[in-house]
């Protein structure tokens, strides 16, 4: 299976006409981000058949030339957002692993599926978009992922993405929960939670390959 063929069976039962009539004018009209051809870049380099772990954001970075369609990454040069750099901290503290720059692209080519639940945002609007229709979208992915593929870790940060996991079939799959990396929540459950090993722990336990989390 490919992802156009899970974006067909999701269009099947879904209407976006509404969804794609509002981008349409607000990208017209307005700031967006990402840049409209960049919004399913999390699908363009994580092919469907290769996803072993899923990170569910809430929306974009709506800041200038921040985000480029992968959940938490940023575009090489930019400066590494608040939440992304507790990540790092949090993977320098389980895996002794230092990242340098924001892009998450290397993540993303081995296999990890950088999901936001909502993909496009206006410009210092955080959250914006959540109204739109994106929600049927993002979720027949989640579901998708988990009725077809085999021994995925889905790992939810935050409330949003903790209300995702009914959409998951934990009998098959690992979900890994907490709070969400940014410094509002973070030290109120995020850090200490070894998400990165505990993943690969997973995937080597049922056969997979681990993630290498070093920066590629």
């Amino acid at each position: 299976m490919e992802w156009k063929d899970v974006f067909k069976s999701i269009r099947e039962e879904n209407d976006f006409s509404e969804l794609e009539t509002e981008l349409e004018q607000r990208y017209e009209n307005g700031k967006v981000f990402p840049p409209r051809d960049q919004i399913y870049t999390a699908f363009e380099l994580t092919p469907f058949e290769n996803v072993r772990v899923v990170i569910l954001g809430q929306d974009p970075y709506h800041g200038e030339h921040q985000s480029h369609g992968l959940a938490f990454s940023v575009n090489e040069g930019i400066k590494i957002p608040p939440s992304l750099r507790n990540i790092y901290k949090e993977l320098e503290s389980d895996l002794g692993i230092v990242r340098e720059g924001g892009s998450l692209k290397d993540w993303a080519t081995e296999g990890v599926l950088l999901l936001n639940t909502v993909l496009t945002v206006d410009a210092h609007e955080a959250n914006s978009h959540r109204k739109l229709g994106w929600q049927p979208f993002t979720d027949g992915i989640i579901k998708h992922v988990s009725d077809d593929l085999e021994n995925v870790v889905f790992i939810l940060w935050g409330k949003p993405a903790q209300q995702k996991e009914k959409l998951i079939d934990t009998d098959k799959h690992l979900v890994i929960k907490s709070t969400h990396p940014s410094p509002l929540s973070a030290h109120r459950g995020f850090f200490g939670t070894k998400p990165f090993s505990r993943t690969n722990d997973y995937l080597e336990e049922n056969g997979r390959k681990p993630v290498d989390w070093s920066e590629q």
